[in-house]
């Protein structure tokens, strides 16, 4: 459940810069006049769209999140000091209450961007994979090169001049007699019975 819900926070702030990317695109001139109205250079109009636009799109897909997250949080706390600083008239001081949230909301996402059903997520769990996997074949080459080399230790021992190899013990005699016949080892064999 908690998935759902920060899949769907996620698409839900999104949405909100997407459809305001699409309308300042559809509406250049007027985000410009608005744009130039507060002292910022015309022709930021259209970058300010296609960024809200490919930004939102970004989240959506859970791309980038935390780059995303992190611009949009810095754009709406811009948008507050630039557009809606004038807190004596309500409608204004609704508005920055409003882009503060989403400024929050971003934070929120930006702490907590590797969720699930993200491509971020996606990226994450393949870098896991691959590195367990390559973990596991150094333990495998590790394992390999020391079962060669007790091998060539072994091969050594029966070889040198002198030395008498070394008789396997048989699995009966390891140390343990069963002397009520019930297949269970009862006591441990004393050393001299062990000969």
């Amino acid at each position: 459940m908690n998935t759902v819900a920060a899949l769907l926070g996620r698409i839900l702030l999104a949405l909100l810069f997407l459809v305001s990317g699409v309308n300042k695109l559809f509406a250049v001139n007027q985000t410009e006049s608005l744009i130039t109205g507060v002292g910022l250079p015309p022709n930021l109009a259209l970058a300010v769209a296609l960024f809200e636009i490919v930004g939102a799109i970004a989240l959506i897909f859970g791309f980038m999140t935390r780059l995303f997250a992190i611009l949009f949080a810095g754009f709406s706390l811009l948008t507050v000091l630039f557009f809606h600083h004038d807190f004596t008239d309500p409608m204004q001081a609704t508005m920055a209450l409003k882009n503060l949230a989403i400024a929050g909301g971003m934070l929120c996402l930006f702490a907590h961007s590797q969720m699930r059903w993200s491509y971020d997520s996606m990226v994450i769990a393949r870098r896991g994979e691959r590195e367990t996997r390559a973990a596991e074949e150094r333990a495998r080459e590790a394992e390999l090169r020391a079962a060669k080399a007790e091998g060539r230790a072994e091969v050594r021992h029966d070889t040198v001049p002198g030395t008498v190899p070394a008789r396997p013990i048989p699995a009966s005699t390891m140390g343990y007699v069963d002397t009520n016949a019930d297949s269970v080892p009862d006591r441990r064999r004393r050393w001299w019975e062990l000969r």
